[in-house]
């Protein structure tokens, strides 16, 4: 369905109809963000999730309180809104056909589909021409007692469900690897040949329903425990020829899946002189993500237009604008390790450093590994911020980077 252009706030004379209202499906933190955004610019928002405390339920205009696949509860999201977008990728696709026949949907089910399973989306990034790790999936003894000698060791992932390092082990040998699938309950899934690594990167672009296609510069991000812990973005964080190569492949990726959004793509990059960069090239397709993303919250603070606006302005038909970043900026992850014991961190200490910037996400229990919010620096130079970064993360017990 292609979408009319929806303005902001009140329409009829003198404001007194209506108001435009944007539905989402999901409250997490990424969902929270949008609808500030779609508010700060006029509209009024919907959010569809079954906790009653969900992060973005708590500062929307409305919260539907059922599941995802729950009919009443999407009827209800119909008759409020007038275009609706989802904050993570596990929302039920089938979901997302029903809301898309009837309204302006994005991303869209097939989109999404394609991003809920690492075997679909290996295809999709194949027949799109982007380089991705040597995979081979195995939903089968027989693809199990297959798999090439080359791909060990490697890192075996489920197929579906897996993020932040869920549903991933990494296999040194066959006997490991046999083991792990044995562990995985023998779902689908795709084994992926472990490379030496000088980096990760992200990149996100915004794409609209003309085509028309936006994008950060990339990000530089660290990982501990499958988590992303910490974002670096400034201009010339990566070579030149890197992060055009990057930013290409990923408008390529948004592209060929006709996507309407905000887009995620995660790359690899390889080590210089190894074997497996000369024939992969500098960079290789981790995954996708089809919304905004951990490694984008810089952009609040950073950025002239955040991830979270270009993600109204996609669902609504508005025109998109070149990003333009005006500071240098790192990010650090704030998880739930934190609140050790009850206990509250110093934020007045890490407010009194320059350029920061803290946001906590409204949720209510802390537990180990759960992201409850993130701080971001901002600072005339990547050294300045790097430094102010450090010293946020001395005082809250985060390991240096």
């Amino acid at each position: 369905m292609s979408a009319p252009v929806l303005l902001p706030g009140a329409t009829g004379l003198n404001g007194s109809g209506q108001q435009t209202t944007l539905g989402v499906m999901g409250g997490g933190q990424l969902g929270r963000m949008f609808v500030q955004a779609a508010q700060a610019m006029g509209y009024f928002t919907v959010v569809l999730d079954p906790d009653v405390i969900s992060p973005a339920g708590l500062v929307s205009h409305y919260h539907i309180k059922t599941d995802y696949l729950d009919e009443q509860g999407l009827t209800q999201l119909l008759q409020r809104c007038a275009a609706v977008t989802t904050e993570f990728e596990n929302v039920p696709a089938g979901a997302l056909v029903t809301l898309g026949a009837a309204r302006p949907t994005a991303p869209s089910a097939d989109a999404v589909a394609i991003a809920q399973d690492r075997i679909k989306e290996k295809a999709h990034l194949a027949r799109s021409g982007v380089p991705v790790a040597p995979y081979a999936v195995i939903e089968s003894a027989a693809q199990l007692a297959a798999v090439a000698d080359d791909l060990l060791p490697g890192i075996l992932k489920t197929a579906r469900l897996g993020y932040d390092g869920k549903g991933q082990v990494r296999c040194a040998n066959r006997a490991e690897l046999a083991a792990a699938w044995n562990d995985l309950k023998g779902v689908p899934c795709v084994l992926e040949q472990m490379l030496p690594l000088a980096a990760e990167c992200s990149v996100i672009v915004a794409r609209g329903w003309d085509g028309a296609c936006v994008n950060f510069a990339p990000q530089l991000n660290l990982h501990r425990e499958g988590i992303l812990a910490v974002t670096e973005a400034y201009e010339e964080n990566m070579p030149l020829a890197l992060a055009e190569k990057a930013v290409a492949a990923t408008k390529k990726i948004a592209k060929e899946l006709n996507y309407v959004g905000v887009l995620c793509v995660e790359f690899f990059v390889l080590q210089e002189g190894s074997p497996e960069r000369a024939k992969l090239g500098g960079l290789v397709v981790n995954e996708m993500a089809p919304r905004p993303h951990n490694s984008g919250h810089y952009t609040l603070d950073a950025c002239d237009v955040s991830q979270f606006e270009l993600q109204v302005r996609t669902l609504a038909g508005l025109p998109l604008t070149q990003p333009r970043q005006h500071s240098a900026s790192v990010m650090l992850n704030l998880l739930g390790d934190l609140w050790v014991d009850g206990a509250t961190p110093a934020w007045d200490k890490v407010l009194a450093l320059p350029g920061m910037h803290l946001h906590l996400y409204g949720k209510l229990k802390a537990s180990k590994g759960r992201k409850m919010g993130h701080l971001t620096v901002t600072a005339a130079t990547p050294g300045q911020a790097r430094t102010t970064a450090l010293d946020a993360a001395k005082i809250l017990g985060i390991a240096p980077f």
